[in-house]
């Protein structure tokens, strides 16, 4: 039975309190970087990685190598994909071996959660599992989805009939069903959860863990069901849930598609999404990106070592683009930060603020985006998102 050391949360900041939507650069990979940074904070190790979604961005390549890329671990971990809800989620933690990170993903509503096992920490285990089918929402392969819509069957013998064959307690919390639903299977009054789907279970967790409560957790899709019981120990609980804004109006012109270069996709990779600089050996500052370059001697020095870069920044000057570029959404903001101590520049995008919000001197972290799709290719980059907080 695994331990859990952290939980980590994140929510979009665009939609409403109960209900958020990703931002236009942001995807199922994006959303699992932020949680699972958040559950790392503590510094923990990390060997094997869990990621659960039905909104995978890749079925075909995968999607290991940005997240590993974005989360900052070593490009050898095992990284399984799970395509699934909230019973795969908590499926995934109650079998997981310690220093495991599970992330589940959700993007109607949109949120993401992950949880880091251990030797100590809250303490979980599988109560039940049920697989029983009654496939009242179905999406093919295609993406086209086909919804019986019969939600007194779905109560009925869905959720109810797997309860009752599961034999399990009263539950503390029931993640994959609306909040009414919830309130009226568990003991008490339990938090309400922003997603209904992969991350619902970790969002759960997290708030039986603030609590300080124990008993059965149970998450349900449909006729499945999966359920723990969580009993007491210590963990950390590491919330990014900025408040909720409307989203900004935007104007789109379509526009060419600019083909990628896989070439040069894989040559920037590194880089780009790990968030490093090039550092040669004779010389003290870096390089960003990283380059060769030419010594006092006209040779041409290719070594150079890849060193992580800080995620904080300051505004150094910025401009909003208010003319309609085919291909994008305008109006944006563009920004030249300063990131701290290490005397290098970057220009980048902001994002999580409307056009116009920025100022020179406003502080705030590098976050992983997806910039663009090109060909079929979600390709990522980094953007700035501002402390709006601490600027306002």
């Amino acid at each position: 039975m695994p331990f859990i050391a952290s939980i980590g949360t994140y929510l979009p900041c665009w939609g409403a309190a109960d209900q958020r939507m990703p931002g236009d650069d942001e995807d199922a990979v994006t959303l699992a970087v932020e949680a699972g940074r958040a559950a790392l904070d503590g510094g923990a190790g990390v060997e094997h990685v869990v990621l659960v979604s039905r909104d995978l961005p890749l079925l075909e390549g995968g999607n290991a190598a940005v997240l590993l890329a974005g989360l900052g671990l070593d490009p050898e971990l095992e990284v399984i994909e799970r395509l699934g809800g909230a019973p795969a989620a908590l499926d995934a933690l109650s079998s997981a071996r310690p220093r495991t990170l599970v992330i589940g993903v959700d993007l109607e509503p949109a949120g993401a959660a992950a949880a880091l096992t251990a030797e100590r920490g809250l303490q979980v285990r599988t109560a039940a599992r049920i697989a029983r089918s009654l496939p009242v929402r179905t999406r093919h392969a295609s993406g086209v989805v086909h919804d019986y819509g019969d939600s007194r069957l779905l109560h009925e013998r869905g959720l109810l009939g797997s309860l009752a064959v599961a034999w399990l307690d009263t539950p503390i919390a029931v993640a994959g069903v609306e909040h009414e639903q919830a309130v009226d299977l568990c003991v008490g009054t339990p938090a309400p959860l922003p997603t209904l789907g992969a991350s619902a279970g970790l969002f759960a967790l997290a708030a039986i863990a603030e609590s300080e409560q124990t008993g059965p957790l149970v998450g349900v899709e449909q006729a499945s069901l999966s359920g723990v019981t969580v009993a007491a120990g210590a963990v950390e609980v590491r919330r990014r849930e900025s408040a909720a804004r409307d989203k900004p109006d935007s104007t789109f012109i379509p526009g060419a598609e600019i083909p990628i270069s896989l070439a040069a996709y894989e040559r920037a990779f590194e880089a780009k999404v790990r968030w490093v600089a090039g550092k040669h050996t004779d010389a003290d500052e870096l390089d960003f990106p990283p380059r060769y370059r030419v010594g006092p001697d006209g040779a041409l020095h290719t070594g150079y070592t890849l060193v992580p870069l800080p995620r904080t920044a300051v505004v150094y000057t910025g401009v909003t683009v208010h003319v309609p570029v085919p291909g994008l959404k305008t109006p944006y903001s563009l920004v030249i930060v300063e990131l701290d101590e290490v005397g290098v520049r970057a220009l980048v995008k902001v994002t999580g603020a409307e056009p116009g919000a920025v100022d020179i001197g406003d502080r705030g972290r590098m976050v992983l985006r997806r910039v663009a799709v090109r060909s079929g290719v979600p390709d990522y980059g980094y953007a700035f998102e501002p402390d709006l907080e601490v600027a306002a």
